[in-house]
């Protein structure tokens, strides 16, 4: 695909997440405008595993618990009756990232299989924590406070403010716009990912260049976990369970790994059809499951490559 037809296809895919509020309003159907919310946050926790996941090779079964951890971050301070907006995310990413430094530091000192029981058993550790602490809830979880608030900017309170900064841009802007793939950084990510003997032989040591992707990721999933919890004003240790892992890593699969695109469209793809199939079937997931093997099985590249081409 050019780049004329790629930017047609963008440009029309922002247009439609525009018109979302109105369509919603117009067919008396809010409930459309929080799927497509909720769609748009577990996009950014897709973008930020697609980081360490689809550039590094690293599978982390674990990376929900930043997902838990910012949204208990903001939870937390809301149940003690802070609510300022700025505080509670700030603390939100700074704590996701303070736990990836911490459960980096160990997990990629190890690869494969390893690594991958690591980073389950850290989230599952978090997991369980979450259960344990009867003042937030315990396995029942709690409800949010209040929503977090910036006087002066924007009131989450109000459903479209809500969704209209994540539809104009769903990657966060910590994220930078040019590919991953294509930044010194990255190239030594996925040089290491490729051959890391080859990367040390010519003076990259991985482990540093991991680490930092490891704690990007991990502080933009905490992001993605503030958003959440405003969005269900809920919080449950549901949110890091392993199961939600999996999910985020289809995510990227389906979409197409080291791609700018494929974690969003896998997002939208995943939840989209899941929230269909459940509305037409109790037993969707019969039906879901075929469905995700196929895709693995015949869209090599994700949704991305089959939009995009391979070069997106």
């Amino acid at each position: 695909m050019n780049s004329r037809t790629r930017a047609i296809v963008l440009a029309t895919g922002l247009v439609l997440l525009a018109a979302v509020p109105l369509a919603a309003a117009m067919l008396n159907q809010p409930f459309y405008l929080d799927l497509v919310r909720r769609v748009m946050i577990f996009a950014i926790a897709a973008l930020s595993l697609n980081l360490i996941l689809g550039y590094g090779g690293m599978i982390s079964f674990g990376h929900a618990a930043y997902l838990g951890v910012g949204a208990y971050a903001v939870g937390v301070l809301a149940h003690y009756g802070i609510d300022n907006g700025y505080l509670q995310w700030a603390l939100a990413i700074g704590a996701s990232a303070l736990v990836a430094l911490a459960i980096g530091a160990v997990s990629i000192r190890t690869s494969g299989v390893y690594f991958i029981m690591i980073t389950l058993a850290f989230t599952q550790m978090l997991y369980y924590l979450g259960i344990s602490i009867e003042e937030y809830g315990g396995d029942d979880g709690m409800r949010l406070a209040v929503k977090s608030q910036f006087p002066g900017l924007i009131d989450l309170n109000d459903a479209n403010a809500f969704y209209y900064p994540r539809a104009r841009n769903p990657r966060p802007r910590t994220l930078p716009r040019t590919p991953a793939g294509q930044l010194p950084f990255g190239m030594v990510i996925r040089a290491a990912r490729s051959n890391e003997a080859r990367t040390r032989s010519i003076g990259f040591s991985p482990y540093p260049y991991r680490l930092a992707a490891f704690v990007i990721a991990g502080a933009v999933c905490g992001l993605a976990g503030a958003l959440l919890v405003n969005h269900t004003a809920y919080l449950t240790p549901e949110f890091m369970n392993w199961t939600r892992s999996g999910e985020l890593m289809f995510m990227v699969i389906l979409g197409g790994m080291g791609s700018i695109a494929g974690p969003v469209l896998g997002a939208f793809a995943l939840l989209l059809v899941e929230d269909a199939l459940s509305g037409w079937t109790q037993h969707w997931q019969l039906i879901l499951g075929p469905l995700l093997v196929l895709s693995v099985l015949f869209l090599r590249r994700g949704l991305s490559g089959l939009l995009f081409g391979k070069n997106e």
